[in-house]
């Protein structure tokens, strides 16, 4: 999983240059460096954070039918496994690299500033649900959804609903992923020294945290009752992973691992049993399939603590993509794939939109009762308002860089 981003993203048509290596910029092993080994922009991160982008709005708007067009309904795992790897492998050459330039001190202050945008754009979106669904619960007289979207505490208690929701402990259905990239982000500065000191002692702690927040049940509490949806304590294996992969292996033993056939091969086998797996839940005649006493061993495969059987879902997901997707492939440059890098690359608007956008469709569908088709053409539509703002944003962006520039 050896990819590689720059700080700043080249306008789409420099695609094509994405992956070119950049001698000066070698380090030697001997000497821990958190500077990328990449001049360009690594578009593949943009299109799988993209692909997980679209792959959440759809499990959001459509979660009994449209699902089965996304991998959650193919395997133990997700996209929220894409999406917070793809931030801290990201997240750690971009700041990794302002660490080596700038010192600990300015990093630190973009890493908090980041962090600040991040909780800001929580915020924000809050009140942007909380509206929608107030307006559908209480105007249009449909108290199903303020259930469904557990809104019940902030209409029944308001204030301290939302002194809580600042808090990041309540948060209604859906706003799960945020608080936890807030939280991953804000740990950042002290994960980049720490891999800059020991690369793989941070990961082995990492693991050890993993393993002793699922052992002890450790987690953060949330309002009104139960716990963080995405314990922080076992989700930071992800994001640490992502910025260990980035910055941490030196000897690029992940790159010959991935590359042998032998992995290829137990990756595959361990896709191919996790979808079978999977079958049983859907399909009653095949429950007889699975022994109890596997299912015993393996049951439940749950997300909140970010189960072994997901996670190596998740590895085994990523060691086929990065065969099908290697550093400087063609496609990249492909117009058909142009709408899912721009969405990666523009990750934190667009989740935000998506997550509006999905109460929208899925109070369409649930009102109309809709048949496949309807389902289809809400995700369609969906995907492609998301597409048409991000690349509004980067448009935007891009003319304004080249006016500053002129000047």
């Amino acid at each position: 999983m050896s990819l590689a981003i720059d700080q700043t993203a080249p306008p789409l048509k420099s695609a094509a240059e994405a992956g070119a290596r950049d001698p000066a910029s070698a380090t030697d092993p001997h000497s821990r460096t958190l500077a990328p080994q990449v001049a360009v922009r690594e578009l593949r991160l943009d299109l799988f954070r993209g692909l997980a982008l679209w792959l959440i709005f759809i499990d959001h708007v459509s979660p009994d039918v449209l699902t089965w067009f996304t991998i959650r309904s193919y395997g133990f795992s997700d996209a929220a496994e894409i999406f917070i790897f793809v931030s801290g492998y990201t997240a750690a050459f971009v700041y990794g690299r302002a660490m080596v330039k700038s010192g600990i001190v300015i990093a630190t202050a973009r890493i908090m500033r980041r962090v600040w945008q991040i909780y800001a754009a929580h915020v924000l979106l809050f009140a942007v649900l909380i509206t929608e669904v107030s307006y559908v619960a209480v105007i249009l007289g449909k108290p199903f959804y303020a259930q469904e979207v557990v809104i019940g505490p902030f209409l029944d208690q308001p204030g301290p609903a939302m002194v809580q929701a600042l808090l990041l402990r309540y948060r209604p259905l859906n706003m799960d992923v945020l608080p936890l990239y807030i939280v991953l982000m804000a740990f950042l500065p002290l994960i980049l020294k720490l891999i800059a000191w020991r690369a793989n002692l941070t990961l082995a702690a990492s693991v050890l945290l993993y393993a002793l927040s699922r052992q002890y049940h450790l987690n953060l509490t949330a309002y009104p009752g139960g716990v963080w949806t995405f314990n922080p304590f076992a989700w930071q294996l992800l994001f640490v992973f992502g910025a260990w992969c980035a910055l941490g292996d030196p000897g690029k033993w992940m790159s010959r691992l991935i590359a042998s056939p032998i992995t290829l091969w137990v990756a595959l086998a361990y896709l191919f049993a996790s979808f079978g797996l999977t079958m049983t839940w859907y399909f009653p005649q095949l429950e007889g399939v699975v022994p109890d006493g596997l299912g015993r061993w393996i049951y439940p495969i749950g997300k909140t603590d970010l189960d072994l059987l997901r996670f190596l879902h998740f590895l085994a997901l990523g060691v086929v993509a990065v065969r099908l997707v290697p550093a400087g492939w063609p496609g990249l440059t492909s117009p058909w794939l142009a709408p899912m890098i721009l969405c990666g690359q523009r990750s934190l608007e667009i989740f935000c939109l998506g997550v509006a956008l999905a109460f929208v469709g899925y109070f369409v569908l649930t009102e109309t009762g809709a048949g496949l088709a309807l389902h289809a053409l809400v995700g369609v539509v969906g995907i492609a308002i998301l597409s048409a703002v991000a690349w509004s944003m980067s448009w935007f962006k891009f003319r304004i860089d080249k006016n500053g520039a002129g000047r």
